[in-house]
Protein backbone atom coordinates (compact mmCIF):
# COMPACT_ATOMS: atom_id res chain seq x y z
CA UNK A 1 0.00 0.00 0.00
CA UNK A 2 1.05 3.53 -0.62
CA UNK A 3 0.21 7.02 0.03
CA UNK A 4 0.90 9.91 -3.12
CA UNK A 5 -0.63 13.19 -3.62
CA UNK A 6 -2.23 13.95 -7.04
CA UNK A 7 -2.86 17.34 -8.23
CA UNK A 8 -5.83 18.33 -10.84
CA UNK A 9 -7.67 21.58 -11.88
CA UNK A 10 -11.38 21.99 -12.10
CA UNK A 11 -14.00 24.89 -13.47
CA UNK A 12 -14.48 27.16 -10.86
CA UNK A 13 -17.67 25.84 -9.02
CA UNK A 14 -19.76 28.67 -9.84
CA UNK A 15 -21.52 29.63 -6.68
CA UNK A 16 -22.91 26.30 -6.20
CA UNK A 17 -24.76 25.60 -2.95
CA UNK A 18 -23.31 22.00 -2.56
CA UNK A 19 -19.38 22.54 -2.68
CA UNK A 20 -18.84 19.42 -1.16
CA UNK A 21 -21.02 17.33 -3.68
CA UNK A 22 -19.21 19.20 -6.42
CA UNK A 23 -15.55 18.71 -5.19
CA UNK A 24 -16.31 15.09 -4.59
CA UNK A 25 -17.41 14.47 -7.96
CA UNK A 26 -14.27 16.31 -9.47
CA UNK A 27 -12.03 14.27 -7.45
CA UNK A 28 -13.97 11.02 -8.23
CA UNK A 29 -12.23 11.63 -11.83
CA UNK A 30 -8.95 11.53 -10.96
CA UNK A 31 -9.25 8.29 -8.98
CA UNK A 32 -8.64 4.65 -10.20
CA UNK A 33 -10.85 1.29 -9.13
CA UNK A 34 -9.55 0.92 -5.71
CA UNK A 35 -7.82 4.04 -4.71
CA UNK A 36 -9.00 6.01 -1.65
CA UNK A 37 -8.76 9.51 -1.09
CA UNK A 38 -7.50 10.62 2.41
CA UNK A 39 -7.23 14.37 2.46
CA UNK A 40 -8.35 17.37 0.23
CA UNK A 41 -7.22 20.99 -0.16
CA UNK A 42 -8.21 24.12 -2.69
CA UNK A 43 -5.20 25.49 -2.88
CA UNK A 44 -6.20 28.29 -5.16
CA UNK A 45 -9.15 29.76 -7.05
CA UNK A 46 -8.86 32.36 -9.48
CA UNK A 47 -10.86 33.34 -13.17
CA UNK A 48 -9.62 29.95 -14.61
CA UNK A 49 -11.25 27.55 -11.81
CA UNK A 50 -9.65 25.76 -8.24
CA UNK A 51 -6.06 23.85 -8.42
CA UNK A 52 -7.10 20.86 -5.52
CA UNK A 53 -4.53 18.81 -4.29
CA UNK A 54 -5.51 15.34 -2.94
CA UNK A 55 -3.37 12.77 -0.86
CA UNK A 56 -4.55 8.95 -2.49
CA UNK A 57 -3.75 5.26 -0.55
CA UNK A 58 -3.39 3.23 -3.21
CA UNK A 59 -3.53 -0.56 -3.12
CA UNK A 60 -6.17 -1.05 -0.71
CA UNK A 61 -6.38 -4.70 0.14
CA UNK A 62 -9.88 -6.30 0.65
CA UNK A 63 -10.19 -6.65 3.66
CA UNK A 64 -13.79 -4.73 5.23
CA UNK A 65 -11.91 -3.30 8.12
CA UNK A 66 -9.30 -1.64 5.97
CA UNK A 67 -12.37 -0.15 3.30
CA UNK A 68 -12.70 3.38 5.01
CA UNK A 69 -15.94 5.46 3.92
CA UNK A 70 -15.32 8.05 1.40
CA UNK A 71 -13.77 11.20 3.05
CA UNK A 72 -16.49 13.32 1.23
CA UNK A 73 -19.52 11.93 2.93
CA UNK A 74 -21.64 14.04 4.24
CA UNK A 75 -24.50 14.06 7.10
CA UNK A 76 -26.37 17.01 8.59
CA UNK A 77 -26.32 17.77 11.83
CA UNK A 78 -29.79 18.70 11.83
CA UNK A 79 -29.56 21.56 15.01
CA UNK A 80 -26.61 22.98 17.28
CA UNK A 81 -26.73 21.91 20.56
CA UNK A 82 -26.25 25.17 22.47
CA UNK A 83 -25.67 24.14 26.06
CA UNK A 84 -22.10 24.56 25.73
CA UNK A 85 -19.75 26.54 23.73
CA UNK A 86 -16.87 24.13 21.40
CA UNK A 87 -14.78 25.48 19.15
CA UNK A 88 -12.21 24.23 16.53
CA UNK A 89 -8.93 25.36 15.86
CA UNK A 90 -7.23 24.29 12.62
CA UNK A 91 -4.05 25.56 11.24
CA UNK A 92 -4.07 22.94 8.27
CA UNK A 93 -0.31 21.00 8.44
CA UNK A 94 2.25 21.78 5.69
CA UNK A 95 1.04 25.40 4.61
CA UNK A 96 3.68 27.48 5.37
CA UNK A 97 1.48 28.96 8.15
CA UNK A 98 3.38 32.19 9.32
CA UNK A 99 1.59 31.01 13.09
CA UNK A 100 1.45 27.12 13.87
CA UNK A 101 3.36 26.51 10.36
CA UNK A 102 6.49 25.53 12.79
CA UNK A 103 6.89 23.46 15.77
CA UNK A 104 4.18 23.79 17.90
CA UNK A 105 4.21 28.13 18.03
CA UNK A 106 0.07 28.06 17.52
CA UNK A 107 0.41 26.48 20.79
CA UNK A 108 -0.42 30.39 22.37
CA UNK A 109 -3.07 30.54 20.40
CA UNK A 110 -4.40 27.54 21.48
CA UNK A 111 -4.37 29.06 25.28
CA UNK A 112 -5.89 32.08 24.61
CA UNK A 113 -8.44 30.48 22.59
CA UNK A 114 -9.32 28.01 24.97
CA UNK A 115 -9.84 30.46 27.53
CA UNK A 116 -13.57 32.03 25.69
CA UNK A 117 -14.36 28.38 25.06
CA UNK A 118 -16.41 25.48 26.94
CA UNK A 119 -13.46 22.93 25.07
CA UNK A 120 -10.94 23.42 22.04
CA UNK A 121 -10.82 20.86 19.86
CA UNK A 122 -7.44 21.41 18.00
CA UNK A 123 -5.15 18.77 16.02
CA UNK A 124 -1.66 17.72 16.81
CA UNK A 125 0.16 20.45 14.24
CA UNK A 126 -1.30 23.24 16.51
CA UNK A 127 0.69 22.13 20.19
CA UNK A 128 3.25 19.44 18.75
CA UNK A 129 6.83 21.32 19.95
CA UNK A 130 9.06 18.00 19.75
CA UNK A 131 9.56 17.58 23.03
CA UNK A 132 7.42 20.12 24.36
CA UNK A 133 3.31 20.03 24.16
CA UNK A 134 1.52 22.57 25.97
CA UNK A 135 -2.32 21.53 24.89
CA UNK A 136 -4.24 23.72 27.06
CA UNK A 137 -6.34 21.90 29.81
CA UNK A 138 -9.96 21.79 27.76
CA UNK A 139 -8.60 21.15 24.54
CA UNK A 140 -9.10 17.81 22.62
CA UNK A 141 -6.04 16.72 20.82
CA UNK A 142 -7.29 15.21 17.76
CA UNK A 143 -5.73 14.46 14.45
CA UNK A 144 -6.68 16.59 11.29
CA UNK A 145 -8.63 13.61 9.56
CA UNK A 146 -10.95 12.58 12.69
CA UNK A 147 -12.01 16.48 13.20
CA UNK A 148 -12.76 16.74 8.97
CA UNK A 149 -15.36 13.73 9.60
CA UNK A 150 -16.63 14.93 12.67
CA UNK A 151 -17.20 18.57 10.69
CA UNK A 152 -18.42 16.11 8.11
CA UNK A 153 -21.37 14.58 10.47
CA UNK A 154 -20.04 11.09 10.00
CA UNK A 155 -17.94 10.81 13.58
CA UNK A 156 -17.76 12.35 16.39
CA UNK A 157 -15.62 12.38 19.76
CA UNK A 158 -15.75 10.94 22.94
CA UNK A 159 -13.91 12.01 26.16
CA UNK A 160 -11.69 9.61 27.69
CA UNK A 161 -9.42 9.90 30.88
CA UNK A 162 -6.58 8.27 29.17
CA UNK A 163 -5.55 5.82 26.61
CA UNK A 164 -3.15 3.04 26.11
CA UNK A 165 -0.64 4.30 23.71
CA UNK A 166 1.21 2.14 21.38
CA UNK A 167 4.32 3.42 20.21
CA UNK A 168 5.34 2.25 16.26
CA UNK A 169 9.06 3.22 15.28
CA UNK A 170 11.48 2.33 12.55
CA UNK A 171 14.14 -0.01 13.95
CA UNK A 172 17.14 2.12 13.12
CA UNK A 173 20.62 1.60 11.27
CA UNK A 174 22.00 3.33 14.64
CA UNK A 175 20.79 1.76 17.92
CA UNK A 176 21.39 4.58 20.07
CA UNK A 177 18.69 6.50 18.49
CA UNK A 178 16.43 3.20 18.54
CA UNK A 179 17.00 3.31 22.31
CA UNK A 180 15.86 6.87 22.77
CA UNK A 181 12.81 6.71 21.26
CA UNK A 182 12.32 3.67 23.73
CA UNK A 183 13.24 5.78 26.69
CA UNK A 184 10.79 8.32 25.58
CA UNK A 185 7.94 5.85 26.03
CA UNK A 186 9.69 5.15 29.43
CA UNK A 187 9.76 8.61 30.31
CA UNK A 188 5.72 9.30 29.36
CA UNK A 189 5.20 6.14 31.69
CA UNK A 190 7.39 7.94 34.44
CA UNK A 191 6.15 11.32 34.00
CA UNK A 192 2.71 11.17 32.38
CA UNK A 193 1.77 7.86 34.12
CA UNK A 194 1.05 7.16 30.60
CA UNK A 195 -0.42 3.45 30.24
CA UNK A 196 2.12 2.13 27.55
CA UNK A 197 1.37 -0.29 25.09
CA UNK A 198 4.98 -1.18 24.05
CA UNK A 199 6.78 -0.43 21.57
CA UNK A 200 7.19 -1.92 18.02
CA UNK A 201 10.15 -1.79 15.87
CA UNK A 202 9.35 -2.10 12.16
CA UNK A 203 12.60 -3.81 10.72
CA UNK A 204 12.56 -3.37 7.63
CA UNK A 205 10.78 0.06 8.17
CA UNK A 206 7.87 1.81 6.21
CA UNK A 207 9.20 4.44 3.63
CA UNK A 208 8.40 8.13 3.94
CA UNK A 209 9.91 11.15 1.48
CA UNK A 210 9.15 14.43 1.56
CA UNK A 211 8.53 16.60 -1.37
CA UNK A 212 6.90 20.19 -2.26
CA UNK A 213 3.72 20.40 -4.41
CA UNK A 214 3.41 22.86 -7.14
CA UNK A 215 1.46 25.60 -4.80
CA UNK A 216 4.47 25.07 -2.62
CA UNK A 217 2.58 22.69 0.07
CA UNK A 218 4.49 20.68 1.64
CA UNK A 219 3.60 16.99 0.75
CA UNK A 220 5.20 13.32 -0.18
CA UNK A 221 4.68 9.57 -0.49
CA UNK A 222 4.84 7.31 1.65
CA UNK A 223 5.51 3.39 0.36
CA UNK A 224 5.10 0.20 2.28
CA UNK A 225 2.56 0.84 4.11
CA UNK A 226 1.00 -2.83 4.41
CA UNK A 227 3.93 -3.16 6.90
CA UNK A 228 2.86 -0.52 9.42
CA UNK A 229 -0.88 -2.14 9.19
CA UNK A 230 0.05 -5.62 9.90
CA UNK A 231 2.09 -4.35 13.35
CA UNK A 232 -0.81 -2.52 13.70
CA UNK A 233 -3.08 -5.47 13.47
CA UNK A 234 -0.88 -8.00 15.30
CA UNK A 235 -1.39 -5.71 18.13
CA UNK A 236 -5.16 -4.87 17.84
CA UNK A 237 -7.25 -4.83 21.04
CA UNK A 238 -3.98 -3.54 23.25
CA UNK A 239 -3.91 -0.26 22.85
CA UNK A 240 -6.33 2.78 22.13
CA UNK A 241 -4.12 5.39 20.18
CA UNK A 242 -0.93 5.13 17.95
CA UNK A 243 1.87 7.14 18.36
CA UNK A 244 4.45 7.04 15.29
CA UNK A 245 8.04 7.62 15.06
CA UNK A 246 9.81 6.93 11.29
CA UNK A 247 12.47 8.56 9.43
CA UNK A 248 11.49 11.13 6.81
CA UNK A 249 14.05 11.47 3.71
CA UNK A 250 14.49 15.50 3.64
CA UNK A 251 17.71 16.22 1.93
CA UNK A 252 20.18 17.65 4.16
CA UNK A 253 20.13 21.05 2.06
CA UNK A 254 16.50 21.29 2.81
CA UNK A 255 16.45 20.66 6.36
CA UNK A 256 19.00 23.20 6.60
CA UNK A 257 17.51 25.63 4.34
CA UNK A 258 14.51 25.21 7.12
CA UNK A 259 16.93 26.11 9.59
CA UNK A 260 18.47 29.13 8.44
CA UNK A 261 16.11 30.70 6.45
CA UNK A 262 15.14 34.27 7.21
CA UNK A 263 12.19 34.26 5.40
CA UNK A 264 8.39 31.94 6.35
CA UNK A 265 9.91 28.30 4.84
CA UNK A 266 7.79 25.38 4.66
CA UNK A 267 8.47 22.95 6.95
CA UNK A 268 9.06 19.58 5.14
CA UNK A 269 8.34 17.06 7.23
CA UNK A 270 4.39 18.09 7.95
CA UNK A 271 2.86 17.21 5.08
CA UNK A 272 4.12 13.55 4.40
CA UNK A 273 3.30 13.06 8.63
CA UNK A 274 -0.05 14.66 7.59
CA UNK A 275 -0.50 11.86 4.92
CA UNK A 276 0.51 8.79 7.03
CA UNK A 277 -1.52 9.68 9.93
CA UNK A 278 -4.97 10.29 7.89
CA UNK A 279 -4.19 7.38 6.52
CA UNK A 280 -3.94 5.44 10.00
CA UNK A 281 -6.89 7.15 11.92
CA UNK A 282 -9.23 6.73 8.64
CA UNK A 283 -8.07 2.58 8.80
CA UNK A 284 -8.59 2.10 11.70
CA UNK A 285 -10.58 4.54 13.41
CA UNK A 286 -7.87 5.06 16.16
CA UNK A 287 -6.54 8.39 17.68
CA UNK A 288 -2.96 8.93 15.91
CA UNK A 289 0.08 11.23 15.60
CA UNK A 290 3.44 11.28 13.70
CA UNK A 291 7.07 12.72 15.23
CA UNK A 292 9.84 12.24 12.28
CA UNK A 293 12.80 10.34 13.48
CA UNK A 294 16.44 11.21 13.18
CA UNK A 295 18.60 10.28 10.56
CA UNK A 296 21.69 9.75 12.15
CA UNK A 297 23.00 10.78 15.96
CA UNK A 298 25.57 12.97 13.63
CA UNK A 299 22.20 14.94 12.61
CA UNK A 300 21.35 15.24 16.15
CA UNK A 301 24.57 16.95 16.82
CA UNK A 302 23.79 19.56 14.23
CA UNK A 303 23.69 23.40 15.16
CA UNK A 304 22.16 25.70 13.44
CA UNK A 305 22.86 29.01 16.16
CA UNK A 306 20.45 30.90 17.29
CA UNK A 307 16.95 29.78 14.90
CA UNK A 308 13.82 31.71 14.63
CA UNK A 309 12.19 31.15 17.85
CA UNK A 310 9.14 29.38 15.93
CA UNK A 311 11.75 26.72 15.11
CA UNK A 312 13.34 26.59 18.59
CA UNK A 313 11.53 23.55 20.04
CA UNK A 314 12.92 21.54 17.30
CA UNK A 315 16.40 22.70 17.71
CA UNK A 316 16.08 22.23 21.57
CA UNK A 317 14.58 18.43 21.18
CA UNK A 318 16.21 15.17 20.64
CA UNK A 319 13.66 12.41 19.39
CA UNK A 320 10.40 15.02 18.89
CA UNK A 321 7.88 12.07 20.23
CA UNK A 322 7.40 13.19 23.58
CA UNK A 323 4.79 15.74 22.15
CA UNK A 324 2.83 13.08 20.13
CA UNK A 325 3.26 10.86 23.53
CA UNK A 326 1.67 13.41 25.84
CA UNK A 327 -1.19 14.58 23.56
CA UNK A 328 -2.56 11.19 22.61
CA UNK A 329 -2.74 10.32 26.73
CA UNK A 330 -6.42 11.75 26.63
CA UNK A 331 -7.03 11.83 22.89
CA UNK A 332 -11.12 10.76 22.72
CA UNK A 333 -12.09 7.84 21.14
CA UNK A 334 -13.75 7.86 17.46
CA UNK A 335 -17.04 7.37 17.59
CA UNK A 336 -19.31 6.31 14.27
CA UNK A 337 -22.33 4.85 15.33
CA UNK A 338 -24.72 7.71 15.21
CA UNK A 339 -26.71 6.29 17.77
CA UNK A 340 -24.23 6.99 20.32
CA UNK A 341 -23.85 10.59 19.36
CA UNK A 342 -26.43 11.64 21.30
CA UNK A 343 -24.92 10.25 24.61
CA UNK A 344 -23.71 13.11 26.93
CA UNK A 345 -19.96 12.41 26.99
CA UNK A 346 -20.17 12.67 22.83
CA UNK A 347 -19.01 15.69 21.20
CA UNK A 348 -20.55 15.54 17.65
CA UNK A 349 -21.00 18.40 14.63
CA UNK A 350 -24.38 19.16 16.40
CA UNK A 351 -21.79 20.36 19.84
CA UNK A 352 -19.59 22.80 17.44
CA UNK A 353 -20.06 26.65 18.13
CA UNK A 354 -17.47 27.92 15.46
CA UNK A 355 -14.33 27.21 13.43
CA UNK A 356 -11.16 29.04 13.18
CA UNK A 357 -8.91 28.82 10.40
CA UNK A 358 -6.08 30.97 8.64
CA UNK A 359 -7.66 32.94 5.89
CA UNK A 360 -7.59 31.53 2.53
CA UNK A 361 -7.81 27.69 3.46
CA UNK A 362 -10.54 25.56 1.47
CA UNK A 363 -10.25 22.12 2.49
CA UNK A 364 -13.38 19.49 3.65
CA UNK A 365 -13.34 21.31 6.95
CA UNK A 366 -14.13 24.73 5.86
CA UNK A 367 -16.98 23.02 3.27
CA UNK A 368 -18.26 20.71 6.29
CA UNK A 369 -19.09 24.41 8.15
CA UNK A 370 -20.45 26.05 5.18
CA UNK A 371 -23.48 23.56 4.89
CA UNK A 372 -23.16 22.73 8.69
CA UNK A 373 -24.63 26.09 9.03
CA UNK A 374 -21.02 26.73 12.19
CA UNK A 375 -20.22 30.23 11.63
CA UNK A 376 -16.12 30.48 10.67
CA UNK A 377 -13.57 32.88 11.71
CA UNK A 378 -10.84 33.38 9.28
CA UNK A 379 -7.53 34.82 10.65
CA UNK A 380 -5.78 37.49 8.01
CA UNK A 381 -2.45 37.69 9.87
CA UNK A 382 -1.65 33.60 9.84
CA UNK A 383 -0.28 34.52 6.04
CA UNK A 384 0.26 30.83 4.17
CA UNK A 385 0.28 29.35 0.77
CA UNK A 386 -3.33 28.99 0.49
CA UNK A 387 -4.76 31.32 -2.26
CA UNK A 388 -8.76 31.03 -1.89
CA UNK A 389 -11.60 33.97 -1.32
CA UNK A 390 -13.93 32.51 1.51
CA UNK A 391 -16.39 34.76 0.43
CA UNK A 392 -17.18 33.21 -3.04
CA UNK A 393 -18.35 30.31 -0.54
CA UNK A 394 -22.02 30.08 -0.44
CA UNK A 395 -21.51 31.28 2.73
CA UNK A 396 -25.10 32.17 5.12
CA UNK A 397 -25.38 35.79 5.63
CA UNK A 398 -23.43 36.63 8.82
CA UNK A 399 -21.44 33.12 8.99
CA UNK A 400 -18.16 34.11 7.93
CA UNK A 401 -15.93 36.52 9.94
CA UNK A 402 -12.69 37.71 9.12
CA UNK A 403 -10.34 38.68 11.40
CA UNK A 404 -6.94 40.22 11.39
CA UNK A 405 -5.27 38.62 14.12
CA UNK A 406 -6.44 36.45 16.82
CA UNK A 407 -6.73 38.55 19.53
CA UNK A 408 -9.26 39.63 17.55
CA UNK A 409 -10.78 35.90 16.91
CA UNK A 410 -10.90 35.62 20.62
CA UNK A 411 -12.98 38.57 20.92
CA UNK A 412 -15.29 37.06 18.36
CA UNK A 413 -15.56 33.71 19.84
CA UNK A 414 -15.97 35.49 23.46
CA UNK A 415 -19.16 38.02 21.66
CA UNK A 416 -20.50 34.40 19.82
CA UNK A 417 -20.42 32.74 23.49
CA UNK A 418 -22.15 35.96 25.03
CA UNK A 419 -24.42 36.08 22.30
CA UNK A 420 -23.94 39.67 21.76
CA UNK A 421 -23.60 40.88 18.06
CA UNK A 422 -20.42 41.80 17.49
CA UNK A 423 -21.02 44.87 15.60
CA UNK A 424 -23.19 46.55 18.46
CA UNK A 425 -19.55 46.48 20.61
CA UNK A 426 -18.49 48.64 17.81
CA UNK A 427 -18.66 52.56 17.39
CA UNK A 428 -20.14 54.34 15.04
CA UNK A 429 -23.09 51.91 15.58
CA UNK A 430 -25.61 51.93 12.60
CA UNK A 431 -29.23 52.62 12.27
CA UNK A 432 -31.70 49.92 13.21
CA UNK A 433 -33.20 48.80 9.73
CA UNK A 434 -36.99 49.91 8.96
CA UNK A 435 -38.91 47.85 6.33
CA UNK A 436 -42.00 48.93 5.10
CA UNK A 437 -44.75 46.46 4.09
CA UNK A 438 -47.30 47.99 2.13
CA UNK A 439 -51.02 45.93 2.44
CA UNK A 440 -51.39 44.49 -0.87
CA UNK A 441 -55.63 44.27 -1.74
CA UNK A 442 -56.90 41.64 -3.47
CA UNK A 443 -59.98 42.20 -5.72
CA UNK A 444 -63.21 40.24 -5.55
Amino acid sequence: MNLNEQEFDIPLADGADDPIGYFRRAAAKHLADGESPVRFAVTSSGPKGHHCELAVLTGLPDRPRRRPGSIFDFLPRGVEDQTSFNAVLLVPTGIGAVIGGHAGDAGPVARLLAKVCDTLITHPNVVNASDINELPENGLYVEGSVICRMLMGTAALQRVRSNRVLLVIDEHPEGAITDLMVNSASAARATLGQASAGVVRLDPPIKLSAELSSSGRAAGRVEELERLCDALESRRGAYDAVALGTAISVPPETTRGYFTSKGNPVNPWGGVEAMLTHAVSTLYDMPSAHAPMMDSMKMMGRTFGVVDPRMAAEDVSRCFIHCVLKGLQNSPRIVTDRTAFRHPGVLSAADVSALVIPDGCVGLPTLAAVKQGIPVIAVRENRNRMRNDLTALPFAPGQLRVAENYLEAAGLLAAMKAGVSPETVRRPLSQTEVFQMKAVHSER
